[in-house]
């Protein structure tokens, strides 16, 4: 399983066939799958729209820290193209940073984002298939993560069979005093008004449910799936982490939208459509041809109304310096 995170715009679930996340490489393809390298770029631009509520969360995850605590190492699990690594590295300057990924190419763009930056000298990369690559090793120089002080994840721990088990062995990683932050929650992403001029009024709604179903699907296909109530806070309670809590952040980009975020947009829509031939009706199709359509005025690319409006809710806890 090769999870990993962008960091960008989503649905509740942060992801679906519109925002496609981590497909297993190392235990067979199916319908869900998704080639990472060739979807570099969109990872990487997504998660640069988010920038803002990304340099906020980083805030906000060092007012977690005792006031008298060193961050020496941070761990970004699934990290993608490393955007979010970066902007650790930067408000955490003195923790050395590390990008955990199983796609090579998107370590090397994390690599080169850290290298223009100037943060080469505090950021490195370690390959690992996930959920494999969470246990066992020495750390740093070994064949494991090793220990961290701050252990984010976006996106990638419901791409693991197992959650729990998974929140366990990132909570097993930390270091007394540590915390781990996931963000796995928030609200689905919106960008067009309910009625949009074209087709019946609602097309979002029905994506919604285009976009629960590709999840359950994901999720029952995943090697090992085990069903849990996602209560996240509750979760990592059971992990062995204490003063679970959590915070949400937005994206806001109001219209007109500028040209990154329509491409975004266009992208999204366009694997949507592909994901969703057999889950609308013909008419929410055609609505959605007309919206792909590079030349038309009432196309993403061109709108006036067309804007960009999600929440992501991130999850936390501390590993007690006592060892509770």
């Amino acid at each position: 399983m090769s999870p990993h995170s962008d960091s960008g715009p989503a649905h509740g679930h942060a992801d679906g066939p519109a925002h496609t996340h981590p497909a297993g490489h190392g235990h067979g393809r199916h319908s869900t799958d998704v080639d990472w390298e060739v979807m570099a770029t969109r990872l990487e631009s997504g998660a640069e729209l988010q920038l803002p509520g990304l340099r906020r969360t980083a805030a906000h995850l060092s007012g977690l820290f005792d006031p008298r605590a060193e961050v020496g190492r941070i761990l970004d699990i699934g990290s993608g193209p490393g955007v979010m690594t970066c902007v650790l590295a930067e408000a955490f300057a003195g923790a050395r940073t590390v990008a955990v990924d199983a796609t090579p190419g998107l370590l090397d763009r994390a690599l080169a984002r850290a290298e223009k930056l100037g943060l080469g000298d505090r950021v490195s990369v370690h390959h690992a298939e996930l959920p494999e690559g969470l246990h066992g090793g020495d750390g740093p120089g070994g064949d494991g993560l090793g220990t961290a002080d701050l252990i984010w994840s976006s996106k990638a721990v419901h791409h693991l069979g197992d959650q729990q088990g998974a929140l366990d062995a990132l909570a097993g990683a930390l270091r007394p005093g540590g915390v781990l932050a996931v963000a796995e929650g928030g609200l689905p992403m919106r960008f067009l008004p309910r009625d949009i001029g074209i087709g019946r009024p609602g097309l979002q709604a029905r994506l919604d449910a285009v976009h629960e179903h590709w999840f359950s699907v994901m999720r029952a296909e995943l090697p090992g799936t085990t069903p849990v109530v996602e209560d996240w806070p509750a979760m990592l309670g059971r992990a062995g982490l204490s003063r679970a809590g959590s915070f949400t952040y937005l994206l806001d980009l109001p219209a007109p939208l500028g040209g990154t975020a329509r491409t975004f947009l266009h992208t999204q829509l366009t694997r949507l459509r592909e994901a969703a031939s057999d889950m609308l009706d013909a008419q929410d199709l055609d609505t959605l041809d007309a919206l792909l359509d590079p030349a038309a005025r009432h196309g993403i690319l061109h709108r006036p109304d067309a804007f960009l409006l999600s929440a992501t809710t991130v999850f936390t806890g501390v590993r007690e310096a006592s060892g509770g």
